[in-house]
């Protein structure tokens, strides 16, 4: 059994910072928490600043990455923003593409987090052909995150159709789309269930999930056949709700109900289940959702940059739908600016201040968001919790000047990525003073795996 022992000058424990505190680690968990440490004690290792659980990015494209700042440019909509994704997927291969992830895992990993949730619906070849291995482009991003010593949920995605269509199967997939699709939604399972069985005892690393697309891109009779898959292996079960209003009136014109109650009504919703955005929700929607503790995962960047909306996280959580976040798009990879924005952009709606503590917009980025990647063990310093730790310095033009034991409120509305010095997953030092470990260049990889999927 190895044995590791870090010294934290500043940790916060979930409600308080608290300055001295030795954390030891054993087999990847933590096995015991000291406080009143004034100093290190022999052989442990300092991680100076305030430490926090490691950070969980519940919902990511990695692929997304690609289009950072080419985006940018002119304007538009989520549509012609579309567009642009459909070119860069059509490139990929699982080399190219397990290049692009391992570079952007370890861009996350420097970011301070530490477990991602990979919403994976690339699945084969240009034009729709399976790869030899069916499941070679989810081998890719399974292998990308092990490279760069993040914890990957695997959510592989069900896309079946382009749209909503009262006839049985939706639209069929567009040019673009083919490579997403198995056709139905039980080749899908068949097809997971081979990838999920391989990973079945690892699952401190490696999770496979599943999530639905869309309700534009799962025929409603096929829901049902990916919430069944989920709840048979009880594994954490994902789905985008009500990014936009053309979704919302396209399921009300032929199913005569909003994508939340469609869902709810083929057992999708759950304690299980995160939906993804819940931007544009009815009050009904937000009452079955939070009836149901079915899970809100916000991507306030994203959102922002695609110009979807503000989603009412205020109220769904009220309601009783515990929150979680993502990078999304990857417009910034910052899980410290998620919880900012989360509380900022209810400020701008409500003209009012203090929804939410810095507490709780720390549970949303650790605790809250392992749970809905499947690891409710993981996003706490305690006995018995994943060693999963991420430093920010105390130091910086950002964070010099207050007193430590408003360390939370100093990391939610002053840190960024920028900030974070150490990050630890499952006791191994992977990120030591602000460099990757195991991916010395972090930038150079980016710039390189980019470039080959660049058109």
């Amino acid at each position: 059994m190895h044995v590791t022992t870090y010294w934290l000058e500043h940790a916060w424990l979930g409600t308080h910072v608290e300055p001295g505190v030795g954390v030891t680690v054993a087999d990847g968990r933590i096995t015991d928490v000291r406080a009143e440490q004034e100093t290190p004690p022999p052989g442990a290792t300092a991680l100076r600043g305030l430490t926090l659980p490691g950070l969980a990015n519940a919902h990511s494209h990695a692929f997304h990455r690609a289009l950072r700042a080419k985006v940018q440019v002119g304007s538009g909509t989520f549509w012609t923003w579309r567009e642009m994704m459909y070119q860069v997927a059509s490139r990929l291969t699982p080399d190219t593409y397990h290049a692009l992830a391992r570079a952007v895992y370890a861009e996350m990993a420097l970011a301070g987090i530490t477990a991602v949730g990979e919403f994976h619906y690339l699945h084969h070849a240009p034009g729709g052909t399976p790869y030899d291995d069916p499941n070679a482009m989810g081998e890719a991003l399974i292998a990308a995150a092990q490279d760069a010593g993040v914890r990957i949920t695997l959510l592989d995605t069900a896309y079946l159709s382009s749209g909503i269509s009262k006839r049985r199967g939706g639209k069929p997939p567009e040019h673009h789309q083919v490579r997403f699709s198995d056709g139905t939604a039980h080749t899908w399972a068949d097809r997971v269930t081979a990838l999920a069985d391989r990973y079945a005892e690892d699952d401190d690393h490696v999770r496979v999930g599943a999530a639905v697309h869309s309700v534009r891109a799962v025929p409603a009779e096929q829901l049902s056949t990916v919430a069944e898959w989920a709840e048979a292996r009880r594994a954490p079960l994902h789905v985008h709700l009500s990014e936009q209003t053309a979704e919302n009136d396209a399921c009300l014109a032929t199913h005569g109900r909003t994508p939340a109650r469609l869902l709810a009504d083929h057992g999708v919703l759950g304690p299980r289940t995160t939906g993804v955005h819940n931007t544009h929700l009815t009050d009904e929607d937000i009452a079955l959702l939070g009836a149901t503790r079915t899970g809100t995962c916000m991507c306030p960047t994203t959102e922002r940059d695609l110009a979807d909306g503000i989603g009412p996280a205020r109220r769904l959580q009220r309601a009783g739908s515990p929150l979680s976040l993502g990078s999304d798009s990857h417009a910034v990879i910052d899980i410290l600016e998620e919880a900012r924005a989360l509380e900022l952009d209810e400020r701008l709606r409500s003209r009012t201040r203090g929804h939410w503590t810095a507490a709780a917009l720390l549970a949303a980025a650790t605790a809250d968001g392992h749970a809905a990647l499947g690891r409710p063990d993981a996003g706490r310093i305690e006995r018995g919790a994943l060693a999963d730790l991420v430093t920010i310095t105390l130091e910086s033009v950002r964070t010099a000047g207050q007193v430590p034991r408003l360390g939370a409120e100093t990391a939610v509305f002053a840190a960024t990525s920028a900030d974070v010095r150490h990050t630890v997953v499952g006791g191994r030092h992977l990120v030591r003073d602000g460099a990757h470990t195991l991916i010395p260049d972090v930038p150079g990889a980016l710039a390189r795996s980019i470039a080959a999927v660049r058109g």
